[in-house]
């Protein structure tokens, strides 16, 4: 039985700790797009944990946790956080990687720099995790394969042949040092060393744990309106977040994927550059982003400040659509309990007219927000476990959400840890 696990809006709804906790009753757990420019918070028995691109089923020693092919594999990086979770007294994880996912070269976060500090002003606001320039390798065909480090003569040939074509820009474009084929072709030989202990064919090891039974877990990374074709294009991510693209991603039939779990956040928070309708700003953005999360609302990666605003029903609905969702986990509940009144946004206003269909970016944004506004529930609701125990007025909350995104929330998180959270069937 397969599960996807994927976020419903912008990314930083909270997939990290609903991963984890489904991670507990899972066999198999596969990150299967993206790369280490995003990134899951965890809150369990060891600490508190910023998993970059390791799935978030490390913590279990049940578990298998695997790169899929899908993914940009920073080798150094993750050889580092591996070690970086040992030394914090958590059991090595069982970790796979396909052999044939690509890796992220250290040129690919150069050429990321160099490239947002031409745009200057008109950046995509990129993470310079060099996730851009790596996907763009990929489909010109020029990327590495994990299977090619065990071709000596490939590999060094490939190396002379990829400087050519990035010496040209960095020389004529950027302006900055260039490549030496060389030490391109040693640095791969070093990462052959690091990767070879976990190298395996995800993709037979897959086919294989299906036939025998095995619950599969596959983890997104970011959300729907974040992905290259269905999101707010250009101010995406460089893969898609898709659930669709998990069977992709980490090499199994489509028709696997019987559940389709949206996280979905109770308000709404955002990184990085892009239309964002009922973005709030000021004190009042201020005082929700210093309550939101577990430690405020900071990105897992970058540490910058997330963006904020109500909870979008338009974007919501959308992304749980786009995504498949058969069902929604909704995340930071009990963040909302100092509000009054809590507003929701219903509609976008684009030219005068009013709609519940979400647009392109050309039309994105001229949106502006139309707001409901529900009472709050003005209490702590951390600690509550069953769902008819929260006050009335969440209760509704919830409901009016459910109606609104046209998908049953499943799960209710109220609180930071592992065990807060509400099993609604």
């Amino acid at each position: 039985m397969v599960r996807a696990i994927v976020g419903a809006n912008w990314g930083d709804e909270g997939k990290g700790k609903i991963t984890d906790m489904l991670a507990k009753e899972s066999d198999i757990i596969i990150r299967f797009q993206g790369g280490s420019n995003a990134g899951h918070t965890i809150i369990n028995d060891y600490g508190k944990f910023a998993l970059h691109l390791l799935p978030s089923g490390v913590f279990y020693q049940h578990t298998t946790s695997i790169i899929g092919n899908g993914v940009a594999l920073n080798i150094p990086y993750l050889v580092k956080e591996i070690q970086s979770l040992v030394d914090r007294g958590v059991p090595k994880p069982h970790i796979l990687v396909s052999d044939r996912a690509q890796i992220l070269m250290p040129y690919h976060v150069l050429f990321d720099t160099y490239e947002e500090e031409r745009l200057a002003g008109k950046s995509f606001g990129s993470t310079k995790s060099g996730i851009a320039p790596f996907y763009s390798d990929k489909y010109a065909k020029i990327g590495f394969q994990v299977s090619e480090l065990f071709d000596e003569a490939l590999l060094k040939e490939k190396a002379e042949r990829v400087c050519v074509q990035k010496n040209v820009l960095l020389e004529h474009l950027y302006h900055k040092p260039l490549l030496d084929p060389e030490e391109i072709y040693k640095e791969l030989l070093s990462y052959r060393d690091m990767v070879e202990p976990y190298v395996c064919d995800v993709s037979a090891y897959l086919a294989d744990a299906i036939r025998e039974g095995k619950k599969i877990l596959l983890e997104g990374q970011l959300g729907s309106l974040k992905d290259p074709d269905h999101g707010i294009y250009p101010m995406v991510t460089s893969s898609s977040t898709l659930a669709a693209y998990g069977a992709i991603g980490a090499g199994i039939p489509p028709y696997e994927i019987k559940d389709i779990t949206a996280v979905v956040k109770a308000y709404s928070s955002a990184v990085g550059a892009g239309d964002f309708v009922s973005e709030i700003f000021g004190d009042e953005a201020e005082e929700l982003r210093h309550r939101g999360g577990d430690g405020g609302e900071y990105g897992a990666t970058t540490g910058r400040p997330r963006r904020v605003g109500w909870f979008d029903a338009v974007a919501t609905r959308y992304g749980c659509r786009v995504q498949g969702a058969t069902e929604a986990a909704f995340t930071v509940l009990d963040v909302l309990g100092y509000l009054d009144e809590i507003p929701v946004c219903i509609g976008y206003e684009i030219d005068g007219q009013v709609t519940r269909d979400f647009p392109t970016t050309p039309k994105l944004n001229k949106a502006k927000p139309v707001y409901t506004k529900l009472p709050g529930w003005k209490c702590d609701i951390r600690g509550i476990r069953k769902y008819e125990d929260l006050p009335e007025n969440c209760r509704k909350y919830i409901e009016f959400v459910e109606k609104e995104i046209e998908v049953p929330i499943a799960m209710v998180s109220n609180g930071p840890g592992r065990d807060d959270i509400i099993i609604r069937k």
